[in-house]
């Protein structure tokens, strides 16, 4: 389905091309994927190791990719293991993000331990003040700003709980920042700064493609696992376009969260919409093609 889908979009006829024409051989090269689903619902290993298949086809050392995620704790029960030779990587607290790579939004964030800016009050004789431990600043993972120059994106398809949809928009920006949490409190003005957050070159400029892992869909209790709000899809999404996969799983999301009485999500999704508005992608549906690439 991987080597289908990508030689699609390229237009290429061999998965070796198809992959070479959107990675250079001096690319690093970083595949980020969802690991919060745990066992069940984290990016399936057989996507990632198909990706990497390609990859090496079209010249990159096998150990030269990086696959990461904020936390690796739902992989080993997806089956990632140290023989896959692939580099796995989280992002560790405070070291694991970059003091210059820093992004700005009009919305504080109570700063919690792990964040760059975060103070200690450990030895100070006077409590720290409430508002010494809140930022506007946020800063970008070390991984994603110094450690690979293209990025595979490979979300897999689930809700939020408070941003809407945990799709490609979300899947390269909340997990890659420290001081996260104001762009995730349920409200349309945080979730909309993703849309914003993702149009930084840092992001923008290195992914080369998104493919949604709809193997498996789950519209309730997402991104982390809710067997009882998930069913069988057998659906990949491919496409450079972020916004427009975002569109359309966000659509299917909410007919199957119609049908188990569940409350839309769309006001928590704006930032899809605004993503189109800021040059991302396409979010109108009448616009947007959706090819069945068959055997």
């Amino acid at each position: 389905m991987v080597d289908r889908l990508v030689m699609a979009v390229t237009g290429q006829l061999d998965v070796g091309k198809a992959w070479g024409s959107l990675v250079a051989p001096n690319d690093k090269v970083g595949i980020k994927i969802s690991a919060a689903g745990g066992e069940l619902f984290t990016t399936h290993h057989d996507l990632v190791s198909a990706i990497v298949d390609g990859l090496v086809a079209a010249g990159h050392p096998r150990s030269s990719i990086v696959v990461w995620d904020r936390s690796l704790e739902g992989t080993k029960g997806a089956g990632y293991k140290k023989g896959d030779g692939f580099e796995l990587k989280s992002i560790p607290p405070r070291i694991g993000y970059d003091p210059k790579a820093t992004l700005s939004a009009p919305l504080l964030g109570k700063l919690v331990w792990g964040d760059v800016d975060y103070i200690s009050d450990k030895g100070r004789s006077i409590p720290l003040s409430d508002t010494e431990n809140t930022s506007n600043i946020s800063h970008f993972s070390r991984i994603l700003a110094n450690d690979v120059t293209k990025i595979i994106n490979v979300p897999v398809m689930s809700n939020s709980t408070t941003n809407g949809i945990a799709g490609c928009l979300y899947n390269v920006t909340i997990p890659n920042i420290d001081n996260w949490r104001r762009f995730a409190q349920g409200t349309g003005f945080g979730a909309e700064s993703i849309a914003i957050i993702y149009a930084n070159p840092v992001i923008s400029q290195k992914v080369v493609l998104n493919l949604m892992d709809g193997l498996m869909g789950q519209y309730g209790g997402g991104p982390q696992s809710q067997p009882n709000f998930a069913l069988p899809h057998a659906t990949i999404y491919a496409s450079k376009d972020p916004v427009a996969i975002d569109t359309i799983a966000l659509k299917r999301l909410e007919e199957w969260r119609t049908k188990g009485n569940f409350p839309p999500i769309g006001r928590l999704a704006s930032y899809v919409q605004t993503a189109t508005t800021v040059g991302l992608g396409n979010s109108d549906m009448s616009r947007i093609e959706v090819k069945n690439v068959g055997r």
